[in-house]
This record gives C-alpha cells, sequence and structure tokens, in this order.
C-alpha cells in the first residue's frame, strides 16, 4: 500500500526543517576554528559555545571579544581567534613582509601548552632523537614526538638529504628544544614546546640581529639569505617559515599546519 498524500507531506515537511538545523549546526563553527580541528586530531574534539573543545574535557575561549586589538595586544595576550588574524602566504614570497605583519608569531600559549606540556618537564617526556640529513650532515636533533613532529622531520630530513647543493644550510643546525621565552619579551619562544628548528645560523638573518634591540616597533628592512627550495618543503609538511614575517627570522621553522591547510 503506497504512502497516503498526508504522510509524505508530513515527511518532506519534517525533512526540510529538520536538515538545514543540521547544515546551520556546522556552518556556526569558524572555518578557522575548523581548520585548527582538523590540525589537530589527536588533541581537539570540536568546538561549542565559543570554546574549542579538547579530548581530555577541557576547553579554550575562541573569541575574547576583543576585536581592535593593537599589534602589541595580539603578540602578547592573543585568543585563539586571533593566530588566524594575518593570514600565512605559502609558497614564494612576492614582496617583503609589510610592517607588523607576522604571520604565525601571534600564538595562544595555553593552546600550545595543552598539546606540548605546560613545563619542561612535561615537555621532554615527549622528546626523542632523530638523526638531521643522516646522508649529508648526521647530526643529532631533538624534538617532541607530539602530532608526529619528528617523524615530519625526518620527512624534510630525506628530502633535504637529496639537495647536496643546500649542505651549507643543513649543518650546524642552530637549535630545536630549549625551555625558554622570546629575547626582550615573556614569551615562550617555540623552540620551548619541541616543534620548532632552527638551520644553519652562517646563513639566516634575524630582526633583532639587525636593528641590535628587542623593540617591536623599531623600522627594520628585510634579509634573507635561504633558498626557496628548503622553504617549500618544510611548508609542504606542515611547517611555517619566520622569514614571511617582518620581524624576520629566516633560520627559524615551526609545525603550525592550521596556518597552511586549506580552508
Amino acid at each position: 500500500m503506497g504512502l497516503s498524500v498526508s504522510l509524505i507531506s508530513f515527511l518532506l515537511l519534517f525533512n526540510l526543517n529538520t536538515l538545514p538545523n543540521k547544515v546551520n549546526q556546522r556552518e556556526q563553527i569558524p572555518v578557522v576554528a575548523q581548520k585548527l580541528i582538523r590540525s589537530y586530531p589527536d588533541f581537539i574534539t570540536g568546538y561549542a559555545n565559543n570554546h574549542i573543545l579538547f579530548k581530555d574535557g577541557t576547553k579554550l575561549l575562541w573569541d575574547d571579544g576583543g576585536h581592535d586589538k593593537s599589534f602589541a595586544q595580539l603578540l602578547n595576550s592573543p585568543d585563539l581567534k586571533d593566530m588566524f588574524v594575518q593570514s600565512y602566504p605559502a609558497g614564494k614570497l612576492a614582496d617583503p613582509p609589510a610592517q607588523s605583519y607576522d604571520p604565525g608569531r601571534i600564538r595562544n600559549e595555553r593552546f600550545f601548552e595543552k598539546m606540548y606540556g605546560a613545563t619542561e618537564k612535561e615537555v621532554r617526556r615527549n622528546l626523542t632523537d632523530i638523526t638531521w640529513c643522516p646522508k649529508l650532515v648526521g647530526q643529532k636533533i631533538t624534538v617532541t614526538k607530539i602530532n608526529g613532529v619528528d617523524k615530519k622531520l625526518m620527512q624534510i630530513s630525506k628530502e633535504l638529504d637529496e639537495h647536496p647543493e643546500l649542505k651549507k644550510y643543513t649543518i650546524n643546525i642552530g637549535g630545536t628544544f630549549s625551555w625558554r621565552k622570546i629575547n626582550g619579551t615573556n614569551r615562550h619562544s617555540m623552540h620551548s614546546f619541541g616543534m620548532t628548528i632552527d638551520i644553519n645560523t652562517t646563513y639566516s638573518d634575524y630582526w633583532q640581529w639587525t636593528c641590535k634591540c628587542t623593540a617591536e616597533n623599531t623600522a627594520i628592512k628585510y634579509k634573507n639569505r635561504i633558498p626557496q627550495v628548503i622553504i617549500d618543503i618544510f611548508e609542504k609538511h606542515g611547517f611555517i617559515w619566520g622569514g614571511k614575517w617582518y620581524h624576520y627570522d629566516t633560520m627559524h621553522f615551526e609545525y603550525r599546519p592550521e596556518l597552511i591547510n586549506a580552508g
């Protein structure tokens, strides 16, 4: 026996009324929050009520409501949303970064402490040694296993090993794990979490070395000597490059897939 007209009408009305609600619930999650969720599936379960939700049952505020923050406020007291206020330009730079354009330097420290550890002791529990560029360099470096950073750096290392012309940049690694503050600030260096690597400082440039200062509002001239092929290899594996900052740090690469992944 076929369905009655009234029952069919009811089912159609039910579907029309309920399906959009599910879609709307998905659309309420900010696009960049979705990128954060996708980038760290081992830790984040979702988003609700203006918070990022973690697997351990805790949550972090997404948007604190401060939409007119100064550059200094963005650096020193960002919410999670603020980390995306400047888009990271993957690929080759067309022009040097504009003043105070530092995509990736705006970091909510609590977020990274949740994943990698809030103390030196906690971070050290997840550190491991890997061999950097075993064919060309063979240097032991210490990095975190969290989010598979060690495996990603081994993949990067393997690719760089096929470029003997780049050896001078990959020898004498400048540093990986180091629990410390950024010079001249109260902010933690991302080296504190073991998900960052500085390549050979001999061929690198850093804004504080140029201006011989730590003042963030100092006018500085952009410098870079790192070949694009190195940058491309790191970015392919989810690492951003400090050479794309106005406050440039061309030796510096850190694992930030949320800033590179497609929306």
